[in-house]
């Protein structure tokens, strides 16, 4: 066994010998928990998190706040209210045949916990399901990415600072340090990432039978009709798209239009775009930069491959490999088989394809793989409804973009290729839980008549049984 092993498995056993501590943890104790992790990020390394991102890949200090920090915030205050209403046992009705018994549901925590977190929106992405994975009462180990290491090194500081290793601790390292980690029984997984890694994940989960979350991404549609309010549609799928790079799992992944309304559209999201960044994005300070050189190459090949394929540039297609930067680019006339239209983009490229018929759109969309998210454009609420009913998505957003990840009353999460499970609020605390079924007998069992010997009285009671109850 390598070293590198003997040191995660000591840690892994650390806390697995600790875990029913934590499990018996109250909800009391839990909130505490999360109060000061809420204080780590609202106040004492707030500024540290910001100058960190900055320096992975020059993420805008707004920015980082409200798609970083807020978000998380969010989170630790939405579960501090709801803590204790979700601790409870919850009571459920008991049918008839059982007679004389109670039935209620406990969630109890899964034990030690694995996660596995991105480097796209690193606080966010990391410590959004470990405030579930405390609220549930489990034992965590943190693999973020090391690819937005000065970010990875403060959340290392602060996870080191709040909690004892057997508990709650956060490992750094390459690919190889997930692949060891991936080695260990561990009783929920939850990971964050691209679907080829997830399926490697899931994989090595199966080995020991653990569960799964998965949160993964895929090209989500954006589907925008002629009835639809061409400005507004234009200015939020500009700020959705373009916000993080494009480097966002929700972000439009590609337009679908009506034909009747695509120029309108197209000198649109021109015109947002330069008032959100001006007429040179490269020197705005609102925004970021392609995470590392091997994602902007993918990115910038894409674009070659467009042009090769005598796709229209109509806005962008600027780049300095230098900084990783790419400008906001909008690419129209693109032929079916453009790498563009193959596999997520996770960048700030935007193919507007057109449609002549609604149900072309619909077919479009459902000979690709389920996405993460589904947006609509429309004033037309048949439209609308035609097209939620004739798809499948993770979840999908009216009239505008990505915000419906910011409801913590919603569930979160894709479905096949763009995900298993769920995650925010109660459904994030549910993930990181078993749901225990428990059922107690109170008085004299009316089953006890039906026990052997089986006599034709018993066969009589049998079908009466199947008949009535």
């Amino acid at each position: 066994m390598s070293n590198l092993k003997n040191k995660f498995l000591e840690t892994y056993t650390l806390q697995k010998s600790n875990q029913q501590n934590i499990a018996n943890s109250n909800y009391k104790q839990r909130i505490k928990k999360l109060k000061r992790l809420k204080r780590a990020l609202e106040s004492t390394h707030r500024e540290k998190i910001c100058n960190a991102l900055y320096h992975d890949f020059k993420k805008p200090l707004v920015e980082t706040e409200l798609t970083e920090i807020y978000p998380v915030i969010g989170e630790i205050k939405f579960a501090i209210k709801n803590l204790k209403k979700w601790t409870k046992k919850k009571k459920v009705t008991t049918p008839l045949s059982l007679l004389g018994s109670s039935s209620y549901i406990l969630y109890e925590p899964k034990g030690v916990c694995l996660l596995i977190s991105p480097w796209n929106f690193p606080i966010n992405l990391t410590f959004a399901p470990l405030v579930s994975a405390i609220a549930a009462g489990n034992t965590v180990i943190i693999k973020p990415s090391e690819h937005s290491p000065e970010t990875s090194k403060i959340m290392g500081d602060i996870i080191s600072d709040l909690f004892k290793p057997n508990e709650i601790t956060l490992i750094q390292g390459d690919v190889t340090v997930s692949q060891e980690l991936l080695q260990l029984p561990f009783n929920h997984i939850f990971f964050t990432g691209s679907p080829s890694i997830g399926k490697i994940v899931m994989k090595a989960a199966a080995e020991h039978l653990t569960s799964v979350t998965l949160e993964l991404g895929g090209k989500s549609p954006t589907v925008i009709d002629e009835t639809a309010n061409i400005e507004k549609a234009a200015k939020r799928i500009a700020w959705g798209k373009f916000i993080n790079n494009g480097q966002v799992c929700v972000a439009p992944d590609y337009v679908l239009i009506s034909k009747k309304v695509e120029k309108q559209f197209v000198k649109a999201i021109k015109k947002q775009i330069e008032y959100f960044y001006g007429t040179n994005a490269q020197v705005s300070e609102s925004y970021c930069r392609i995470i590392n050189s091997k994602h902007f190459t993918r990115l910038l090949q894409h674009i070659e491959d467009a042009k090769d394929k005598n796709a229209t540039i109509a806005f962008g297609g600027i780049t300095n490999e230098k900084e990783n930067y790419i400008s906001p680019t909008l690419i129209t006339n693109l032929p079916k088989d453009a790498s563009l239209l193959e596999d997520e983009i996770f960048g700030p490229i935007l193919p507007i394809l057109t449609y002549e018929k609604l149900e072309e759109a619909i077919n479009y969309i459902n000979a690709k793989d389920k996405p993460l998210a589904l947006y609509i454009f429309s004033q037309n609420k048949k439209n609308t409804e035609y097209i939620i009913k004739n798809t499948r998505a993770g979840s999908s957003c009216i009239n505008h973009v990505v915000l419906q990840y910011s409801n913590h009353h919603l569930p979160f999460g894709g479905s096949n290729t763009s995900g298993i499970g769920k995650a925010h609020g109660f459904y994030g605390f549910q993930e990181f839980s078993n749901m225990r079924s428990i059922l107690k007998q109170h008085t004299v069992s009316a089953t006890e008549l039906l026990y052997p010997p089986y006599t034709e009285r018993k066969k009589k009671l049998t079908n009466a049984t199947i008949k009535w109850f």
